[in-house]
């Protein structure tokens, strides 16, 4: 976090106060294999868990599918430049991946990326529908808020943040990420639970901060978590998405209620 001096305006006075502000910076994913370096994305990131939002990129972009591919992973400043944490090289071992998942990240601007037909035919081979029967009641659900909101340690002192939260069967609080990007907040998360071999999660259900694209409910999907809650709406295409894996898809989670757009089975008494 920053501090940064503004003049505030409130019920007719003028003041000036310092206020703290959710850091951004660049971070630069290089790829290292057979002596060849390549760079794979550029990204908006609030610095810190660099290693884990460049393993879940990777991972739910079909980039890797076993931690044991990386070699190493470490910051890297090139000869001659000011020493900064925002490029990490990571070096591969193994065959040469399979990059062309991450076609949309070079040809588009959009934050859900080019999504359509050829994007649901390559998930599909890559992951098929979810087939976890496990259920969630409608109070664990709503108690998944509160443990959110009480995590969000950065949110509450910054107000700019995104977060998102891993549940387990019982509804409780197990792993919380927080970044400007809500979608660098849940590839942090889930590139913990990679390094980690604890993907794919079945019995687990998470819930982000922010709207359900297109994009968040792929990543739900290749992690192989049959649920996902948002605070706001998904798009058309995400729910299409979510309906056509059987994805558990939830928005405007609330105190006091929620929709489910698709999934319902997974609801207890639904």
């Amino acid at each position: 976090m920053r501090d940064w001096t503004l003049t505030a305006f409130r019920d007719g006075q003028r003041s000036e106060r310092t206020d703290l502000l959710a850091l951004e910076e660049p971070l630069e994913i290089q790829l290292c294999f057979k002596k060849e370096v390549r760079t794979v994305a550029i990204t908006m990131r609030t610095p810190g868990d660099d290693l884990a939002l460049a393993a879940g990129f990777l991972f739910s972009e079909g980039v890797l599918s076993h931690p044991a591919q990386i070699q190493s992973m470490a910051h890297f400043t090139p000869e001659g430049a000011i020493p900064t944490e925002n490029t990490l090289r990571i070096t591969l071992q193994g065959p040469i991946p399979d990059f062309s998942g991450l076609e949309r990240h070079f040809f588009t601007s959009s934050a859900c990326g080019v999504c359509g037909k050829n994007s649901f035919e390559r998930l599909g081979l890559r992951c098929g529908p979810l087939t976890s029967d496990w259920t969630f009641t409608p109070e664990h659900i709503l108690g998944m808020l509160p443990q959110l909101q009480a995590a969000q340690h950065t949110f509450q002192s910054t107000g700019g943040i995104h977060a998102s939260a891993l549940f387990d069967s019982d509804g409780y609080l197990k792993h919380l990420t927080e970044d400007v990007g809500r979608h660098n907040a849940l590839d942090k998360l889930l590139g913990r639970l990679f390094l980690d071999g604890q993907l794919p999660a079945p019995n687990h259900a998470l819930l982000v901060s922010s709207r359900l694209s297109f994009e968040l409910v792929q990543k739900t999907i290749t992690a192989g978590i049959p649920m996902l809650c948002g605070l706001s709406a998904p798009s058309s295409l995400a729910a299409e998405l979510a309906d056509a894996f059987n994805l558990t898809l939830i928005g405007f989670l609330r105190e006091g209620g929620f929709n489910v757009y698709s999934g319902k089975e997974r609801i207890q008494g639904s």
